[in-house]
């Protein structure tokens, strides 16, 4: 595909979202080259911030809002970033190339860049409109949790998920009663082999929490106050006591201003390789984006990934300015839970081979999936040096055997080196 060509000195490329993908683009495309203006909407009145510690440090109370920012106010000035903070977009004319903002003010773009990403996907049962029910997307929302995590108190988790799973080793460390409810017959069902969602049940069981997996919520109930959630209930007759209840089942990807100003969307904004819409001013990054061809996987794809996000800020930022795009990576991902930091590479969908490097009885191994014999993921707990030696296995699609994989003995290097050699 073609690169675009940068635009005029005096152009203005707009960015709608204010976290880490939004404000990656904003600060690479000065990086890059690009000299004309460069705005950057974000609803909340934050500075862009992370958002993976909101589950994990900044929910347990071992970090400050402070730690969660992304980048400091220096690096916008610096970039000649015009900040937008607290304004919320309301409407793409693509004709006039112009936003519309909530407030009524009018302000044109050259080019458009939607980093909008996505929201808490909320659970449509009897009862969900119960005070104490929360979601966890934003500052805001850990704000209110935490004066929750009192000893004792009684806490549902819906769904075994990542967040689900992080809030429940925050919560049981912290003295809470912790139920967890998963639809699915495993937690992590969708991410991981049954043996590494094994590997997790039993932690977390340990640990003092109860897991349910296999169940529907069908509703809540109220307490004694009538207005508080009391009780989830649930498809077999089950009703499980609650004092709040969290709510992790996934997230929506914001694509309402796209789809209301025409662009294409296929469970996500539609990008090309280069993370450009079906307008060719216009581009799509990080959580609400949907590659038609994920330059890595060759195939469709939406990530949840902040690796990805910032991937996609980088390619956008040097299209515009017309750089060449940097070569796209293999996805990877992490979650802390407990003392143990998993960390994935690839997506594993569609192994047909399972090689596990050490014991998962421990707490520290390694999980390979292979199909024709190549590696395309990889699930590392407590290895970090491991997990970047199968990042490499992973980008040379290194056809290894899975004996060689599972044995502790032989360097993962010398693997590397001996796919390359075949290769």
């Amino acid at each position: 595909m073609s690169q675009a060509t940068d635009i005029d000195a005096g152009s203005t490329v707009a960015i709608i979202g204010g976290g880490q993908a939004g404000a990656e683009a904003a600060t690479l495309l000065r990086q890059n080259g690009h000299k004309g203006r460069i705005i950057l909407f974000g609803e909340e009145k934050h500075l862009p911030y992370m958002r993976p510690p909101l589950s994990k440090a900044y929910l347990a109370g071992e970090i400050g809002a402070d730690a969660l920012i992304y980048k400091a106010p220096v690096a916008y000035e610096k970039a000649g970033v015009e900040l937008r903070l607290g304004e919320r977009v309301a409407g793409i004319d693509r004709e006039a190339r112009r936003l519309r903002l909530e407030s009524g003010e009018s302000v044109a773009y050259d080019k458009l860049v939607i980093a909008a990403g996505g929201r808490a996907r909320e659970l449509s049962v009897p009862g969900a409109k119960l005070r104490n029910i929360f979601y966890l997307r934003t500052i805001a929302d850990v704000e209110l949790l935490q004066p929750q995590l009192q000893p004792g108190r009684r806490l549902v988790i819906v769904g075994g998920g990542y967040v689900g799973l992080e809030f429940a080793a925050v919560a049981i460390k912290r003295g809470l009663r912790v139920t967890v409810l998963e639809g699915a017959p495993r937690v992590l069902a969708r991410v991981t082999a049954p043996e590494v969602s094994a590997f997790y049940e039993r932690f977390h069981r340990a640990a003092g929490v109860e897991i349910r997996t296999g169940v529907a919520v069908s509703g809540f109930t109220p307490g004694p106050d009538g207005e508080n959630v009391g009780a989830v209930q649930c498809g077999d007759g089950l009703s499980v006591a609650a004092d709040f209840v969290l709510v992790g089942i996934g997230l929506v990807p914001n694509t309402e201003l796209a789809e209301e100003a025409g662009l294409v969307i296929d469970g996500g904004i539609l990008v090309d390789d280069v993370s450009r819409t079906s307008d060719p001013d216009i581009f799509a990054i990080g959580d609400c984006a949907v590659h038609a061809r994920h330059g890595f996987l060759q195939r469709k794809m939406r990530l949840e990934s902040v690796p990805n996000a910032l991937e996609q800020a980088r390619t956008v930022a040097a299209v515009i300015a017309g750089k060449p795009a940097p070569a796209a990576t293999a996805p990877w991902f992490w979650s802390d839970q407990y003392d143990l930091k998993l960390q994935m590479a690839g997506i594993s969908e569609g192994y047909d081979e399972l090689a596990i490097r050490g014991s998962t009885e421990g707490s520290s191994f390694i999980a390979f999936y292979l199909k024709d014999g190549r590696v395309i993921a990889a699930d590392a707990i407590n290895r970090p040096a491991e997990f970047m030696a199968s990042k490499r296995l992973i980008a040379d699609r290194a056809k290894v055997s899975a004996k060689d994989l599972a044995d502790d003995s032989v360097p993962l290097k010398s693997l590397i080196a001996a796919a390359a050699a075949a290769a």
